[in-house]
């Protein structure tokens, strides 16, 4: 489970003195704590696979918004800090998708929807990112519906 591979690597990085990937998996479990809550779980079981990568997926996200934003306000030390926790988080997370394969996904949709006007490309956006299970990037996703509509 991920969840428990989380709580070894959080214990391997307290003896191993490594004060980021500490702080980050600290972080990590508390969200996950804080997820079983809202789901109505106790705080001490063990979330599922897809909860995890939810709540990793989501930091990930934030930590991403984070470094835009930091470099916005000439922050390179904080940006800093946050790409170094994007790092840790992004692996645990699966391999995302190929440009070939969302490709290949777009074409498909557009096939099944047969003839698409531009303003319908957030559908095809999303047909397509249900279709890859969310394992791929939505801007490269969003960048080739529109080289394929265009």
């Amino acid at each position: 489970m991920l969840h428990t591979q989380l709580k070894d690597d959080m214990r391997e990085s307290l003896r191993a003195r490594d004060e980021v990937r500490l702080s980050t998996l600290r972080g990590l479990i508390s969200a996950i704590t804080n997820e079983l809550v809202t789901r109505k779980q106790k705080p001490d079981e063990h979330l599922d696979d897809d909860g995890v990568l939810t709540v990793i997926k989501r930091a990930v996200k934030q930590r991403k918004d984070s470094i835009e934003q930091f470099e916005k306000g000439d922050r390179a030390d904080l940006a800093d800090k946050e790409r170094a926790e994007l790092a840790i988080l992004e692996a645990y997370m699966p391999a995302l998708a190929s440009r070939e394969e969302i490709s290949k996904a777009v074409a498909s949709a557009m096939t099944t929807m047969g003839q698409v006007d531009p303003g319908k490309s957030g559908i095809i956006v999303g047909m397509v990112m249900r279709e890859l299970d969310g394992n791929a990037d939505g801007a490269l996703v969003k960048e080739i519906v529109w080289e394929m509509l265009n």
